[in-house]
Protein backbone atom coordinates (compact mmCIF):
# COMPACT_ATOMS: atom_id res chain seq x y z
CA UNK A 1 0.00 0.00 0.00
CA UNK A 2 1.81 3.59 -0.71
CA UNK A 3 1.47 5.87 1.94
CA UNK A 4 0.99 9.76 0.37
CA UNK A 5 3.46 11.78 2.91
CA UNK A 6 1.14 14.31 1.86
CA UNK A 7 -1.61 12.85 3.27
CA UNK A 8 0.29 11.92 6.76
CA UNK A 9 1.41 15.16 6.98
CA UNK A 10 -2.56 16.57 6.28
CA UNK A 11 -3.76 14.42 9.07
CA UNK A 12 -1.14 15.43 11.70
CA UNK A 13 -1.79 18.80 11.28
CA UNK A 14 -5.19 18.84 11.90
CA UNK A 15 -4.04 16.23 15.00
CA UNK A 16 -2.19 18.93 16.02
CA UNK A 17 -5.24 21.83 15.74
CA UNK A 18 -7.39 20.02 17.04
CA UNK A 19 -5.27 18.82 20.04
CA UNK A 20 -4.46 22.93 20.50
CA UNK A 21 -8.34 23.91 20.14
CA UNK A 22 -9.46 21.36 23.06
CA UNK A 23 -6.88 23.55 25.18
CA UNK A 24 -8.63 26.78 25.17
CA UNK A 25 -10.57 27.76 27.99
CA UNK A 26 -13.54 29.38 26.05
CA UNK A 27 -13.91 26.31 23.51
CA UNK A 28 -17.98 25.39 23.56
CA UNK A 29 -18.69 22.50 25.55
CA UNK A 30 -20.72 20.65 22.69
CA UNK A 31 -17.23 21.46 20.40
CA UNK A 32 -15.05 20.12 23.02
CA UNK A 33 -17.32 16.93 22.37
CA UNK A 34 -16.77 17.11 18.47
CA UNK A 35 -12.86 17.81 18.87
CA UNK A 36 -12.25 14.91 21.42
CA UNK A 37 -14.13 12.62 18.92
CA UNK A 38 -12.16 13.63 16.01
CA UNK A 39 -8.92 13.45 18.38
CA UNK A 40 -9.15 10.21 19.16
CA UNK A 41 -9.54 9.15 15.82
CA UNK A 42 -6.92 10.88 14.73
CA UNK A 43 -4.45 9.46 17.66
CA UNK A 44 -3.45 6.34 16.53
CA UNK A 45 -2.66 6.88 12.98
CA UNK A 46 -0.60 9.51 14.01
CA UNK A 47 1.39 7.41 16.58
CA UNK A 48 2.13 5.15 13.61
CA UNK A 49 3.32 7.95 11.48
CA UNK A 50 5.55 8.87 13.95
CA UNK A 51 6.81 5.55 15.14
CA UNK A 52 7.79 5.17 11.69
CA UNK A 53 9.27 8.49 10.82
CA UNK A 54 11.31 7.90 14.20
CA UNK A 55 12.58 4.31 13.12
CA UNK A 56 13.40 5.67 9.30
CA UNK A 57 15.59 8.78 10.84
CA UNK A 58 17.38 6.29 13.20
CA UNK A 59 18.27 3.94 9.89
CA UNK A 60 19.28 7.35 7.91
CA UNK A 61 21.47 8.24 11.02
CA UNK A 62 23.20 4.84 10.85
CA UNK A 63 23.69 4.58 7.61
CA UNK A 64 25.09 7.95 7.64
CA UNK A 65 27.67 7.19 10.44
CA UNK A 66 28.67 4.64 8.19
CA UNK A 67 28.99 6.15 5.26
CA UNK A 68 31.18 8.50 6.44
CA UNK A 69 33.66 6.57 7.28
CA UNK A 70 35.27 7.38 10.41
CA UNK A 71 34.47 4.65 13.11
CA UNK A 72 36.84 2.13 14.04
CA UNK A 73 35.87 -1.77 12.73
CA UNK A 74 34.07 -2.94 15.80
CA UNK A 75 32.03 0.21 15.91
CA UNK A 76 31.42 -0.34 12.14
CA UNK A 77 30.10 -3.82 12.98
CA UNK A 78 27.80 -2.86 15.41
CA UNK A 79 26.64 -0.52 13.58
CA UNK A 80 25.80 -2.79 10.77
CA UNK A 81 24.25 -4.98 12.85
CA UNK A 82 21.82 -2.60 14.51
CA UNK A 83 20.87 -1.01 11.20
CA UNK A 84 20.03 -4.38 9.91
CA UNK A 85 17.80 -5.12 12.94
CA UNK A 86 16.03 -1.47 12.62
CA UNK A 87 15.36 -2.44 8.56
CA UNK A 88 13.87 -5.30 9.80
CA UNK A 89 11.36 -3.57 12.15
CA UNK A 90 10.03 -1.14 8.73
CA UNK A 91 7.86 -3.98 7.12
CA UNK A 92 5.95 -4.28 10.71
CA UNK A 93 6.08 -0.21 11.15
CA UNK A 94 4.81 0.35 7.58
CA UNK A 95 2.28 -2.01 8.15
CA UNK A 96 0.86 -1.34 11.26
CA UNK A 97 0.64 2.56 9.28
CA UNK A 98 -1.16 1.34 6.59
CA UNK A 99 -3.64 -0.88 8.76
CA UNK A 100 -4.58 2.74 10.44
CA UNK A 101 -5.26 4.37 7.38
CA UNK A 102 -7.54 1.59 6.05
CA UNK A 103 -11.25 3.35 5.90
CA UNK A 104 -13.48 2.66 9.00
CA UNK A 105 -16.46 1.01 9.46
CA UNK A 106 -18.94 3.61 10.74
CA UNK A 107 -20.01 1.29 12.97
CA UNK A 108 -17.11 -0.01 14.75
CA UNK A 109 -17.70 2.20 17.59
CA UNK A 110 -21.11 1.59 18.30
CA UNK A 111 -23.16 -0.66 20.57
CA UNK A 112 -24.26 -3.77 19.26
CA UNK A 113 -27.99 -5.27 19.36
CA UNK A 114 -27.10 -9.51 19.60
CA UNK A 115 -30.07 -11.12 18.52
CA UNK A 116 -29.95 -15.24 18.74
CA UNK A 117 -32.33 -17.63 17.54
CA UNK A 118 -32.79 -21.64 17.55
CA UNK A 119 -32.67 -22.84 14.45
CA UNK A 120 -32.70 -26.68 12.68
CA UNK A 121 -32.97 -29.48 15.81
CA UNK A 122 -35.44 -28.89 18.35
CA UNK A 123 -34.87 -28.68 21.88
CA UNK A 124 -31.19 -28.62 21.76
CA UNK A 125 -31.11 -26.22 19.14
CA UNK A 126 -33.14 -23.88 22.39
CA UNK A 127 -30.01 -25.31 24.18
CA UNK A 128 -27.18 -24.20 21.86
CA UNK A 129 -28.54 -21.50 21.81
CA UNK A 130 -28.85 -20.83 25.56
CA UNK A 131 -24.96 -21.80 25.73
CA UNK A 132 -24.27 -19.22 22.63
CA UNK A 133 -25.66 -16.51 24.93
CA UNK A 134 -23.79 -17.51 28.12
CA UNK A 135 -20.26 -17.42 25.68
CA UNK A 136 -20.97 -13.75 24.40
CA UNK A 137 -22.54 -13.08 27.75
CA UNK A 138 -19.09 -14.05 29.84
CA UNK A 139 -16.70 -12.58 26.74
CA UNK A 140 -18.74 -9.18 27.11
CA UNK A 141 -17.41 -9.25 30.60
CA UNK A 142 -14.74 -10.36 29.96
CA UNK A 143 -14.07 -7.05 28.10
CA UNK A 144 -15.63 -5.01 30.53
CA UNK A 145 -18.75 -4.59 28.13
CA UNK A 146 -21.69 -4.22 29.85
CA UNK A 147 -25.07 -6.76 28.20
CA UNK A 148 -28.71 -5.56 28.67
CA UNK A 149 -31.15 -8.24 28.15
CA UNK A 150 -34.19 -6.48 25.57
CA UNK A 151 -36.43 -10.03 25.37
CA UNK A 152 -36.37 -13.51 25.41
CA UNK A 153 -38.15 -16.92 24.65
CA UNK A 154 -37.05 -19.47 26.87
CA UNK A 155 -37.74 -22.76 25.44
CA UNK A 156 -39.02 -25.42 28.09
CA UNK A 157 -36.18 -27.63 28.46
CA UNK A 158 -33.51 -24.40 28.89
CA UNK A 159 -31.92 -22.18 26.58
CA UNK A 160 -33.28 -19.84 24.54
CA UNK A 161 -36.09 -20.34 21.05
CA UNK A 162 -34.70 -16.34 20.75
CA UNK A 163 -32.81 -13.86 22.79
CA UNK A 164 -31.92 -10.48 22.08
CA UNK A 165 -29.55 -8.11 24.15
CA UNK A 166 -28.12 -4.63 23.96
CA UNK A 167 -24.23 -5.17 24.46
CA UNK A 168 -22.39 -1.50 24.88
CA UNK A 169 -18.81 -0.68 25.63
CA UNK A 170 -15.25 0.43 23.76
CA UNK A 171 -15.30 -0.95 20.48
CA UNK A 172 -18.17 -3.46 20.60
CA UNK A 173 -19.82 -3.78 16.73
CA UNK A 174 -15.79 -3.93 15.72
CA UNK A 175 -15.66 -7.08 17.34
CA UNK A 176 -18.82 -8.83 17.45
CA UNK A 177 -19.38 -8.15 13.31
CA UNK A 178 -17.75 -10.88 12.45
CA UNK A 179 -20.11 -13.81 14.53
CA UNK A 180 -23.17 -12.55 12.49
CA UNK A 181 -24.20 -15.97 10.77
CA UNK A 182 -25.21 -19.46 11.49
CA UNK A 183 -23.35 -21.55 14.53
CA UNK A 184 -23.56 -25.18 13.98
CA UNK A 185 -23.21 -27.77 17.16
CA UNK A 186 -22.24 -31.16 17.11
CA UNK A 187 -22.73 -33.25 19.98
CA UNK A 188 -24.56 -36.00 21.70
CA UNK A 189 -27.89 -34.46 23.37
CA UNK A 190 -28.54 -34.51 27.56
CA UNK A 191 -32.03 -35.84 25.86
CA UNK A 192 -30.49 -38.57 24.20
CA UNK A 193 -29.89 -42.16 25.63
CA UNK A 194 -28.77 -44.04 22.55
CA UNK A 195 -25.66 -41.66 22.75
CA UNK A 196 -26.01 -40.62 19.02
CA UNK A 197 -24.29 -36.99 17.84
CA UNK A 198 -26.63 -35.29 16.96
CA UNK A 199 -25.92 -31.49 14.71
CA UNK A 200 -28.62 -28.57 15.42
CA UNK A 201 -27.67 -24.82 15.33
CA UNK A 202 -28.50 -21.44 16.10
CA UNK A 203 -28.23 -17.95 14.21
CA UNK A 204 -26.35 -15.14 15.72
CA UNK A 205 -27.09 -11.30 14.24
CA UNK A 206 -25.11 -8.29 15.09
CA UNK A 207 -26.40 -5.18 14.46
CA UNK A 208 -25.18 -1.66 14.93
CA UNK A 209 -27.38 0.10 17.30
CA UNK A 210 -28.75 3.27 15.72
CA UNK A 211 -28.93 6.69 17.32
CA UNK A 212 -32.20 8.27 17.46
CA UNK A 213 -30.59 10.74 14.54
CA UNK A 214 -29.59 7.62 12.68
CA UNK A 215 -33.16 6.97 11.37
CA UNK A 216 -36.37 9.08 11.01
CA UNK A 217 -39.15 6.79 12.25
CA UNK A 218 -42.56 8.52 11.17
CA UNK A 219 -45.30 7.98 13.98
CA UNK A 220 -47.47 7.22 10.62
CA UNK A 221 -45.66 4.35 9.89
CA UNK A 222 -46.37 2.39 12.67
CA UNK A 223 -49.02 0.39 13.89
CA UNK A 224 -49.19 -0.69 17.13
CA UNK A 225 -51.07 -3.44 19.18
CA UNK A 226 -50.86 -3.52 23.22
CA UNK A 227 -51.87 -6.96 23.90
CA UNK A 228 -51.48 -9.22 27.21
CA UNK A 229 -48.17 -10.62 27.86
CA UNK A 230 -47.81 -14.61 27.99
CA UNK A 231 -45.07 -16.59 28.74
CA UNK A 232 -43.54 -20.38 29.37
CA UNK A 233 -44.41 -21.68 32.70
CA UNK A 234 -46.11 -18.45 33.45
CA UNK A 235 -42.72 -16.31 33.55
CA UNK A 236 -43.33 -12.60 33.13
CA UNK A 237 -47.17 -13.21 32.88
CA UNK A 238 -48.80 -10.36 34.83
CA UNK A 239 -52.88 -9.05 34.17
CA UNK A 240 -52.08 -5.94 32.73
CA UNK A 241 -51.90 -5.54 28.71
CA UNK A 242 -48.63 -4.62 28.93
CA UNK A 243 -46.78 -5.98 26.00
CA UNK A 244 -46.22 -4.28 22.63
CA UNK A 245 -46.43 -5.37 18.70
CA UNK A 246 -45.09 -2.45 16.68
CA UNK A 247 -44.82 -2.77 12.68
CA UNK A 248 -43.50 -0.66 10.97
CA UNK A 249 -45.78 -0.69 7.65
CA UNK A 250 -43.58 0.57 4.91
CA UNK A 251 -40.49 -2.34 5.92
CA UNK A 252 -43.13 -5.10 7.24
CA UNK A 253 -40.53 -5.51 10.17
CA UNK A 254 -42.54 -6.36 13.13
CA UNK A 255 -41.02 -6.12 17.09
CA UNK A 256 -42.78 -7.82 19.67
CA UNK A 257 -41.68 -6.82 23.82
CA UNK A 258 -43.15 -7.75 26.62
CA UNK A 259 -40.20 -8.66 28.77
CA UNK A 260 -41.07 -5.41 31.27
CA UNK A 261 -44.04 -5.01 33.25
CA UNK A 262 -44.79 -1.44 32.06
CA UNK A 263 -46.30 -0.77 28.80
CA UNK A 264 -44.02 2.03 27.96
CA UNK A 265 -40.77 0.36 28.87
CA UNK A 266 -41.71 -2.44 26.28
CA UNK A 267 -42.23 0.44 23.72
CA UNK A 268 -39.33 1.66 24.54
CA UNK A 269 -37.01 -1.27 24.45
CA UNK A 270 -39.24 -2.23 20.82
CA UNK A 271 -38.57 1.05 19.69
CA UNK A 272 -34.76 0.83 20.06
CA UNK A 273 -34.84 -2.77 18.18
CA UNK A 274 -37.00 -1.49 15.71
CA UNK A 275 -34.47 1.69 14.85
CA UNK A 276 -31.76 -0.81 15.02
CA UNK A 277 -33.21 -2.83 12.79
CA UNK A 278 -34.01 0.11 10.16
CA UNK A 279 -30.23 1.54 10.54
CA UNK A 280 -28.84 -2.11 9.38
CA UNK A 281 -31.71 -2.32 6.40
CA UNK A 282 -30.01 1.12 4.92
CA UNK A 283 -25.79 -0.23 6.12
CA UNK A 284 -27.23 -3.56 3.60
CA UNK A 285 -28.22 -0.62 0.83
CA UNK A 286 -25.22 1.15 1.06
CA UNK A 287 -23.25 -2.07 1.09
CA UNK A 288 -24.56 -3.69 -2.09
CA UNK A 289 -23.56 -0.64 -3.67
CA UNK A 290 -20.33 -1.15 -2.78
CA UNK A 291 -20.42 -5.35 -3.36
CA UNK A 292 -17.01 -5.77 -4.79
CA UNK A 293 -15.52 -4.60 -1.64
CA UNK A 294 -17.64 -6.69 0.98
CA UNK A 295 -15.75 -9.77 -1.40
CA UNK A 296 -12.43 -8.87 0.27
CA UNK A 297 -13.54 -9.19 3.80
CA UNK A 298 -14.02 -12.01 6.03
CA UNK A 299 -17.45 -12.21 6.64
CA UNK A 300 -20.37 -10.59 4.42
CA UNK A 301 -22.59 -10.60 7.39
CA UNK A 302 -25.06 -12.78 5.24
CA UNK A 303 -27.24 -14.57 8.53
CA UNK A 304 -28.11 -17.59 6.60
CA UNK A 305 -24.05 -18.15 5.98
CA UNK A 306 -22.78 -21.32 8.51
CA UNK A 307 -19.36 -19.39 9.64
CA UNK A 308 -18.63 -21.75 12.78
CA UNK A 309 -19.17 -24.95 13.87
CA UNK A 310 -18.77 -26.23 17.81
CA UNK A 311 -17.68 -30.25 17.55
CA UNK A 312 -18.11 -31.52 21.36
CA UNK A 313 -16.90 -35.34 20.93
CA UNK A 314 -13.35 -33.57 19.03
CA UNK A 315 -13.17 -31.03 21.72
CA UNK A 316 -12.90 -28.54 18.30
CA UNK A 317 -14.12 -24.93 17.46
CA UNK A 318 -13.57 -24.26 13.04
CA UNK A 319 -14.43 -21.47 11.77
CA UNK A 320 -15.22 -22.40 8.00
CA UNK A 321 -14.20 -18.62 6.86
CA UNK A 322 -10.54 -18.35 7.79
CA UNK A 323 -10.37 -22.45 8.07
CA UNK A 324 -9.54 -21.74 12.06
CA UNK A 325 -9.88 -24.86 14.12
CA UNK A 326 -9.19 -24.46 17.50
CA UNK A 327 -9.02 -27.35 20.04
CA UNK A 328 -10.06 -25.08 22.85
CA UNK A 329 -13.96 -25.78 23.12
CA UNK A 330 -14.38 -25.27 26.97
CA UNK A 331 -12.46 -22.61 26.99
CA UNK A 332 -13.87 -20.60 23.89
CA UNK A 333 -17.41 -21.60 25.55
CA UNK A 334 -16.70 -20.47 28.76
CA UNK A 335 -16.29 -16.69 26.78
CA UNK A 336 -12.99 -15.56 27.10
CA UNK A 337 -11.24 -17.68 24.70
CA UNK A 338 -13.51 -16.21 21.98
CA UNK A 339 -10.65 -13.67 21.80
CA UNK A 340 -8.51 -15.93 19.88
CA UNK A 341 -10.85 -16.65 16.96
CA UNK A 342 -12.11 -13.16 16.53
CA UNK A 343 -8.75 -12.15 16.84
CA UNK A 344 -7.84 -13.95 13.77
CA UNK A 345 -10.72 -13.09 12.33
CA UNK A 346 -10.51 -9.47 12.50
CA UNK A 347 -6.15 -10.48 11.34
CA UNK A 348 -7.42 -12.01 8.05
CA UNK A 349 -9.81 -9.31 7.42
CA UNK A 350 -7.37 -6.48 7.22
CA UNK A 351 -5.01 -8.53 5.37
CA UNK A 352 -7.48 -9.09 2.89
CA UNK A 353 -8.53 -5.50 2.57
CA UNK A 354 -5.03 -3.95 2.24
CA UNK A 355 -4.39 -6.85 -0.41
CA UNK A 356 -7.68 -5.06 -1.77
CA UNK A 357 -6.14 -1.62 -2.02
CA UNK A 358 -2.61 -2.90 -2.83
CA UNK A 359 -4.29 -4.54 -6.03
CA UNK A 360 -6.41 -0.83 -6.67
CA UNK A 361 -3.08 1.36 -6.17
Amino acid sequence: MQISPDRIAQIERRYDEAQAAMARPDLDPAEFVKLSKEYAELEPVVKAARALSALRREIAGIEAMLAGGEADADLRALAQEEAQDLRGQLPDAERALALQLLPKDAADARPAMLEIRAGTGGDEAALFAGDLFRMYQRYAESQGWKMELISASPSEQGGFKEVIASVNGVGVFAKLKFESGVHRVQRVPVTESGGRIHTSAATVAVLPEAEDVDVAINENDLKIDIYRASGAGGQHVNTTDSAVRITHLPSGIVVTQQDERSQHKNKAKAMKVLRTRLYEMERERAQSEQAGARKAMVGSGDRSERIRTYNFPQGRVTDHRINLTVHRLPEILEGPGLEEVISALIAEDEAARLAQLDKAG
